[in-house]
């Protein structure tokens, strides 16, 4: 079976299987997990922060940094598109009692004049806006990534209007393979940073939240609150440390694959859009010729996965589980659709 849902769907190879077995562990909540701290250790030095907080997922990384940034009633700035909003449960409003205010971006990426038109006035009848979001690469974008320069431009409103700003970073390193930029940049833009491990870097469970170390300590708090202490985490933490050192240069090779099949959908008659294919995530939608249904039950015939990404809207997430010779199956697969 040839999976392209996700690129969360990998499994663990022979060395990162190693790599978790002999991990030295303990217990996290009295963070006495050498692995883990190892681990914490090295993302934070990568990313230019102080400190770092492994957490069993994305979402949970995203929404402890809202709880931390906000207080219930305050406002979050952030895209339409965006993960935080659309894909984690309503947690933004469940766990923290914060509204939002949505940007419509470029496929996701807004400019620092959109966040200034929607920062709210200190008037008591407008909720305090407290915190903007932006997502790298942006899932529901296609995969886009942003222009480091004007993320430095909303920082620094950010930080003279006195708001926290706060990076999904899911797919950070699919960016930065394609940009070339220094991962340790991010840490002088940001307030926090949340990076999955378990996405294009192949680790099976596991996000890292990124900050200084006073926000982390409070973050450990709401961590404990959720019900995310993992105690002897470290045979997966030993998973991220291998991924961190050994799959981010397979990155590029994803985005490689993902332009090709992108260029073969643009010549076939039941597509009528390709998204800009940037980095692993490819977008397109169908004709009426070819319902978005249909379309998924004939690639799974062939034993192929994807998902419908809305209506008449496919996507497909190349990763390290998905080399050149299944690409070639895929592409014969669409190619001969009827």
């Amino acid at each position: 079976m040839i999976d392209l849902r996700s690129d969360t769907v990998t499994r663990p190879g022979r060395e990162m299987l190693e790599a978790m077995m002999s991990a030295k562990v303990g217990d996290d909540v009295f963070k006495e997990d050498p692995t883990i701290n190892a681990l914490e250790e090295k993302a934070a030095l990568m990313l230019g922060m102080e400190a770092a907080l492994f957490c069993s997922s994305g979402t949970m990384t995203n929404q402890i940094a809202i709880n931390v940034h906000t207080r219930p009633g305050d406002e979050v700035i952030c895209d339409k598109l965006a993960h935080i909003y659309l894909y984690e449960g309503g947690s933004i409003a469940r766990l923290s009692g914060s509204s939002v205010n949505l940007l419509s971006g470029d496929r996701g990426r807004f400019t620092v004049e959109d966040v200034k038109a929607a920062i709210n006035p200190d008037d008591i009848h407008r909720a305090n806006t407290s915190l903007v979001a932006a997502e790298n690469t942006m899932n529901k974008g296609g995969g886009a990534y942003w222009d480091i320069n004007e993320l430095k431009k909303i920082s620094s409103i950010c930080r003279e209007k006195n708001l926290a700003f706060h990076l999904d970073g899911a797919r950070l390193f699919n960016a930065l393979t394609e940009t070339g930029e220094r991962p340790e940049e991010y840490g002088n833009i940001f307030d926090s940073i949340s990076i999955c491990l378990s996405k294009g870097l192949g680790a099976p469970v596991g996000s890292l939240l990124l900050g200084k170390k006073d926000f982390i300590k409070k973050a450990i708090r709401v961590r404990k609150a959720l019900g995310g202490g993992m105690r002897q985490a470290g045979y997966l933490a030993a998973a991220g440390i291998y991924a961190l050192d050994n799959n981010i240069k397979g990155l590029k090779e994803d985005h490689r694959r993902a332009r090709e099949i992108g260029k073969v959908l643009e010549a076939l008659p039941y597509v009528d859009e390709v998204f800009p294919v940037q980095t692993n995530i490819l977008i397109f939608k169908l004709s009426e010729k070819m319902k978005d249904t249909d379309f998924i039950a004939k690639l799974s015939e062939k034993n192929i996965k994807a998902i419908i990404f809305g209506p008449q809207t496919i996507r497909f997430v190349t990763h390290l589980d998905f080399d050149d010779s299944m690409m070639e199956e895929v592409i014969t697969a669409l190619r001969n659709l009827r």
